[in-house]
């Protein structure tokens, strides 16, 4: 087989599947260095083909812009299409900060001496093929390419119509970057273009090993239901603020401020804020302020619109709680206590991401262990979580599932493990006839 065979030239998204297959397994063979070496060309080679990059996304974000101005895509979809030289030397880090991650293959997880010369090694290993689904956002397709080829993974990528210059230019850079290394085969990184392509992936479960959908909740949803491949992701982000009666209010404003105002389009932008009563007197009137100074719509129950001017918060509706608004928009309630404001979590919440404000170490404590979501921060902005930021160096999406990988999907998330068992001639039959006994002694 050629390894460098190119996507063109491979009649369906089956053989690309097959193809990937094939390429993941070389992949997950080679020595930690090659791979890191890889990854550092792509990182020079992303800083070198800026112009390009920029280029093919400016031609997205034209045409995108026209869907705005049309009420056919919202801006938080267009924010997060836009890159810029900014977006383009981050890209370049994450990629770096991948390279510089401890090799995850490999690894002896678990030892045991069953017996004399017979020893079982539970050892890391890749899942083998990977495939991504998602929107706007350009710098999805270094963080994946860069974790799936450190931890021995061929990725099929597909990104959406809305940023198909951009998608293109970056694959490309990873497809120039992989020919100059002939030991990588180029067939690890995918891109798919069509929708019905995304229809062909969930059938191949025998090729496939996990999808990752990054999308609405319908759309991850969609996904699950018409596959047997294992689905890993997140439908929706509503995080949550809760001010506690024993929060330092100035502390809790600009906690609330940079939860919803640093990228009110992120996953991780807080959607509801929760406010104590014996506190809201206090602190509502203040963040009311410092939220519609930096533009946020604030929507209110009727307790904390009573605590404001009558045109500075609109009432909110039930559905506003169960709401993600990805925009300059926040609900507001006033709870009576912390209970209160973890069942409203339990109630509306996605298991994404939630924080406690509060100097109370107790009450810290109590938030901590009750509320059930991937993240649960104190006295700290919900945009903390984050791959890059966890210190994973990139990442493949959130999970608010329980199973396999939760919060931030890193390189953990992309492995798996076997076990290996090294004998000198054991059989099994001793064992069974009680004239060998185990010693199950951990390494």
């Amino acid at each position: 087989m050629n390894n460098h065979a190119t996507v063109a030239e491979q009649s369906s998204v089956a053989e690309i599947a097959r193809h990937a297959r094939r390429a993941a397994r070389l992949l997950g063979k080679l020595p930690e260095s090659t791979r890191n070496n890889a990854l550092l060309a792509a990182a020079a080679e992303i800083e070198k083909r800026r112009e390009e990059i920029l280029a093919a996304n400016e031609r997205d974000c034209r045409a995108a812009l026209v869907e705005v101005e049309a009420g056919r895509m919202s801006q938080a979809m267009f924010d997060r299409l836009r890159t810029s030289e900014r977006g383009i030397n981050a890209m370049a880090t994450q990629v770096r900060e991948v390279a510089n991650l401890p090799n995850p293959l490999g690894r002896t997880l678990a030892a045991t001496k069953l017996d004399d010369d017979l020893t079982l090694r539970k050892v890391s290993c890749p899942l083998g093929v990977v495939g991504i689904v998602f929107e706007s956002r350009p710098d999805v397709i270094p963080q994946v390419v860069s974790l799936a080829i450190k931890s021995g993974n061929a990725v099929l990528l597909k990104g959406g119509t809305e940023a198909a210059h951009t998608n293109e230019a970056l694959v490309t850079v990873w497809h120039n970057t992989l020919s100059a290394f002939p030991e990588i085969p180029v067939a690890c990184v995918n891109l798919l273009h069509t929708r019905d392509e995304v229809k062909a992936i969930l059938g191949l479960d025998r090729d496939i090993d996990l999808i990752i959908p990054r999308g609405s909740k319908e759309f991850v949803r969609y996904i699950a239901d018409n596959s047997r491949i294992p689905v890993l992701g997140h439908g929706e982000g509503i995080c949550h603020v809760y001010v506690n009666r024993a929060a330092d209010v100035g502390k809790a404003i600009e906690i609330t401020v940079d939860s919803k105002v640093q990228y009110p389009a992120a996953c991780n932008a807080a959607e509801t804020l929760l406010v104590d009563g014996e506190i809201a007197v206090q602190f509502i009137p203040r963040a009311v302020a410092r939220l519609r100074a930096a533009g946020v719509e604030v929507r209110g129950c009727r307790r904390t619109q009573e605590l404001v001017e009558k045109d500075e918060v609109v009432p909110a509706r039930e559905d506003d709680w169960a709401r993600e608004y990805s925009d300059l928009i926040i609900s507001v309630k006033v709870v009576n206590d912390i209970d209160e404001a973890i069942e409203h979590i339990d109630t509306y919440g996605s298991r994404h991401t939630e924080t406690i404000v509060t100097e109370d170490a107790e009450a810290a404590t109590h938030f901590m262990e009750m509320v059930d979501a991937a993240g649960v921060f104190h006295n700290a902005s919900t945009r903390f979580a984050d791959g890059y930021r966890y210190g994973l160096g990139a990442e493949l999406g959130i999970s608010t599932g329980k199973l396999h990988a939760r919060g931030p999907v890193g390189l953990e998330g992309l492995t798996t493990y076997r076990y290996e068992l090294s004998g000198s001639g054991h059989t099994v039959a001793p064992y069974a006839r009680g004239e060998r006994t185990f010693k199950h002694q951990k390494q």
